[in-house]
């Protein structure tokens, strides 16, 4: 684990790693204003504590005040007809932060002669004229979506920042893991921070992590009251989780916003890329971990640059399957499983699910240095090398390539998830003399097929594929695929290798039952 002391330089490094984009002034909002439900509103109730209520203790008094605004048994739609939004908005000034969090309710009658606070699922422009059983007035009620959007722009129309984040963690177990899917909310708020480019944190997954290390027993007593309210306890982890996350976004809140007690909170430096969720809890999910030629930058297609995972849902039935691409540019087998990426996004999945896995464009770099520090070791033997890290300041065991990918098929498929195993795509590298792309000997693509053949995984050998599609088309068309000299692929050249993806997957698919 990397020391808090290495966390910022290692912030600023990844961050020039991962794109074009450049950090912007820190954000300084003199306010931090919450909407939300009953798991966010504050209660005096021992059984039963809002997140935010206990959000202020991160920050200093004297230089932010938080406003918890979230009122229970609201959903997104009863939030703003009820005049809490409104009401909210009028005290909002330039350079606020205002958190957004619904769903817990939206789910609910649309009408009813009780609440009457559903809202039409979805993110489109579907509406319907009701005669409110509750106000005993006539109404026109929205999408989710709908609802979301006004309150994106009616906070920008201030000049303040919105944050859209997912739902709050439920208390539901089942075979050792706890729900993660509960309902596509999550998914339509990620895809609402894209469509709106909103900063989007993705509470449920990333405190589903924690409540899974203490385990049914121990977060039983985190909701005494039922499975979806917390108490004081259950709140604290919630509001350090969201800290954490509020200090990746990009750009950040300033530091000395902070408490004593925020300050120690360790940085999740990864909410700007605002990663995906899973959309369907009742599709299959076709998950993806990699490099910057799986998902580039931001995976916005800044400087021209694209990864294929981006596309995989163009040729594949997106209706059938969950596509869930959380591979990142700039990292290596070795520091994807280092830096916990692997685990979340394994933790994500569930039985009959698929991980499709390609790494080795990063491993080749120095093992231990102040820039990245990593690579691995050649090969796939069981050869390692113990470090002081000068990067994260931590002692640290090295291994070989192919053990980073025995480590990720062997959990994989420990987790009932099927493994697919990637040769890592070709570089736009001739051989002039004979008029095809270098394939190197020794080297990643064939350690990958070694470590497929040995683990009895399916292998999709892209470095192969492409780089014999990539002959036959010859240097002149294959310039256009590339973004820069020779490594990351142009809009068009993701979407050339996204279609070769997809057709070899597909036959991976029929063959299960």
């Amino acid at each position: 684990m990397q020391s808090r002391r290495a966390t910022g330089f290692i912030t600023l490094v990844l961050t020039l790693m991962l794109g074009q984009h450049c950090l912007a002034d820190d954000l300084r909002p003199q306010h931090i204003f919450i909407a939300g439900d009953s798991t966010a509103a504050s209660y005096s109730d021992k059984d039963h504590q809002g997140w935010a209520a206990l959000l202020q203790t991160y920050f200093d008094k004297k230089q932010v005040t938080v406003e918890n605004r979230a009122r229970g048994g609201r959903s997104s739609r009863t939030f703003i007809t009820e005049g809490l939004w409104q009401s909210m908005m009028e005290e909002v000034q330039p350079g606020d932060l205002v958190l957004i969090q619904f769903g817990h309710n939206d789910a609910g009658e649309i009408n009813d002669d009780s609440r009457a606070r559903g809202s039409l699922p979805g993110l489109g422009d579907e509406q319907t004229d009701i005669s409110n059983q509750v106000t005993g007035k006539e109404e026109t009620v929205y999408t989710f979506g709908h609802y979301i959007r006004q309150m994106v722009a009616d906070v920008r129309a201030k000049d303040a920042t919105p944050v859209l984040l997912s739902l709050t963690a439920r208390n539901r177990w089942d075979q050792g893991r706890i729900e993660r899917r509960n309902g596509q909310y999550g998914h339509w708020m990620h895809q609402l921070a894209w469509e709106l480019d909103t900063p989007f944190i993705d509470v449920t997954n990333l405190v589903a992590d924690k409540l899974e290390q203490l385990g049914p027993e121990k977060v039983s007593a985190l909701y005494p009251k039922d499975h979806t309210h917390f108490n004081a306890a259950g709140a604290e982890i919630h509001a350090e989780t969201i800290v954490s996350a509020l200090k990746g976004l990009r750009p950040t809140l300033a530091a000395d916003l902070y408490s004593e007690k925020g300050r120690e909170v360790r940085a999740y430096d990864w909410t700007f890329l605002r990663l995906p969720v899973v959309a369907s809890p009742e599709k299959t999910s076709i998950f993806m971990v990699g490099d910057s030629t799986v998902r580039n930058g931001w995976g916005d297609g800044a400087g021209g640059q694209w990864g294929w995972g981006d596309f995989l849902g163009h040729y594949l039935d997106s209706n059938q399957y969950n596509l869930v691409n959380r591979a990142i540019g700039g990292f290596s087998s070795r520091t994807f499983v280092t830096g916990g990426h692997w685990k979340r996004a394994l933790n994500m999945t569930r039985p009959g699910d698929y991980m499709l896995i390609q790494f080795g464009h990063n491993d080749s770099a120095a093992l231990n240095d102040k820039q990245r520090a990593r690579g691995t070791i050649d090969g796939i033997s069981e050869a390692q090398e113990t470090i002081d890290n000068r990067l994260t300041g931590e002692t640290e065991t090295v291994h070989t390539y192919g053990w980073y990918l025995r480590k990720m098929i062997g959990e994989a498929m420990a987790r009932g998830v099927t493994p697919v195993l990637f040769t890592p795509v070709p570089r736009k590298i001739w051989d002039e003399s004979a008029e095809q792309i270098v394939r190197p000997e020794n080297s990643y693509p064939q350690w990958a097929r070694q470590i497929a053949a040995e683990s009895g995984v399916h292998l999709i050998d892209l470095h192969k594929l492409v780089a014999d599609r990539y002959d036959e088309l010859g240097p002149e068309h294959v310039e256009s695929f590339f973004a820069d000299e020779h490594t990351h692929t142009s809009l068009d050249g993701a979407r050339f290798t996204a279609r070769i993806v997809a057709d070899e997957l597909e036959a991976i698919l029929e063959e299960q039952p």
